[in-house]
């Protein structure tokens, strides 16, 4: 289960390092930052592509170190920050120094299985570590849970639903817990039949009815994959069985989760549906920050609802719970698919209802096995990229012929 050391104070101001600064996540981390400058002091900055907003955020905060992974890019990084005293670097290797810098606390935001190697870095030494990229332990669940252990690194969850279970759960109780709730606002097509979603598009599957969120994380809300991804995430943090782990859709997005104990009492997080607050509450722990999100106003809360996810019309939620009980790397298969047939689906490649298919494909294709080491996880997640791009590859033909 996640541990709540004793801490000492953080110094002032304290460092840190967001990894994926110009996402979603890393834009309201830098947004709660920004509201309280002197507290910190930012030791690196990280993108992928957006070179233009990386070279802002750097001019606003001034890093001592930054780096863009797509190489293209780094001259225009370089020039633009010509005498600024920032140390810019380019290209996957970048990044993962970047993590490796001596930043007390670092937010790993960065989208997908790219984000796992810059994480393994952080925790190495020991940092705390913002955890906003599931995928690195849905993908590594036991190899990064091992050298957390081993390193004395600790992690606070930033998706609002494991900080709801991490702020209710009694860390000195923990053999009180029946199961974990984890809520799911359903995404926009909660009452689309099969039919319906095979015709959506990819700006209708984006366009989240409560949450604003990046391109993939709403995609992945659409089909639900995100809550299936969640329950393997929280399996590997929480250290629970996938049979304590529920899965509920609660359309309001007010509860974002809960933690039912053995004499019936259930605990939830309650808050409006802003990553701000689980982000500075992650920030500032073992302390609470303030945060800019809207204060949730019960006189105008007119219902709370909840229902059972539909596992026919949401496919992903059955896959990704038999994921997790396969175990060894089955879960690295999963990410890696579900990734490529996003993209593809993004790129107008499939059809939405083809990306739980892709994912059940590949999986058939490819046992996991047992994972012990990095290397064998990045082979894997390589072997699993190719057969599911093999199989978008049949499906755009199947589509055009």
């Amino acid at each position: 289960m996640v541990t709540r050391e004793a801490l000492k104070p953080a110094p002032q101001p304290r460092s840190v390092t967001i990894l994926g600064s110009t996402g979603s996540v890393g834009r309201n981390t830098i947004d709660i930052i920004s509201r309280d400058p002197t507290a910190y002091a930012v030791e690196a900055l990280t993108a992928q592509e957006n070179a233009t907003l990386l070279i802002e955020q750097a001019k606003a905060l001034r890093p001592r170190y930054v780096a863009i992974g797509n190489e293209a890019h780094f001259q225009t990084v370089k020039s633009a920050l010509a005498g600024t005293g920032v140390e810019v670097a380019a290209g996957r290797a970048a990044v993962i120094e970047a993590a490796a810098r001596p930043a007390a606390w670092v937010m790993s935001a960065i989208v997908g299985a790219a984000g796992l190697e810059p994480t393994l870095a952080a925790i190495k030494r020991g940092a705390v570590i913002g955890l906003a990229n599931k995928e690195t332990l849905v993908s590594a669940g036991a190899v990064v849970m091992r050298e957390v252990t081993r390193c004395n690194a600790i992690m606070v969850p930033v998706d609002s639903e494991h900080s709801a279970i991490f702020q209710c759960l009694e860390q000195n109780n923990s053999e009180a817990v029946e199961k974990i709730i984890l809520t799911a606002s359903g995404g926009p097509f909660r009452q689309k039949s099969l039919a319906e979603m095979a015709e959506m598009t990819p700006e209708q599957a984006v366009a989240h009815p409560n949450w604003s969120m990046g391109a993939k994380i709403s995609v992945d809300s659409a089909t639900m994959m995100n809550k299936g991804l969640e329950l393997i995430e929280a399996h590997y943090l929480f250290r629970l069985p996938d049979e304590q782990i529920e899965i509920l859709v609660h359309p309001q997005s007010v509860i974002h989760s809960m933690v039912a104990y053995r004499d019936g009492s259930v605990l939830a997080q309650l808050g409006s549906p802003d990553m701000r607050t689980p982000i500075a509450y992650a920030l500032g722990w073992p302390k609470r920050i303030s945060a800019p999100a809207d204060r949730l106003d019960f006189s105008k809360v007119r219902q709370l609802t909840f229902e059972a996810p539909d596992e026919i019309r949401f496919p992903a939620l059955r896959i990704a719970r038999e994921t997790l009980r396969a175990g060894g790397g089955a879960s690295s298969v999963l990410n890696a698919a579900n990734e490529v047939a996003v993209a593809a689906f993004l790129g107008r490649q499939i059809r939405f209802t083809d990306i739980a298919a892709i994912c059940e494909q590949a999986l058939s294709e490819l046992p996991g096995g047992q994972i012990e080491r990095l290397d064998q996880v990045l082979a894997l997640d390589a072997e699993a990229r190719r057969l599911a791009s093999d199989a978008v590859a049949a499906r755009r033909r199947n589509t055009t012929d």
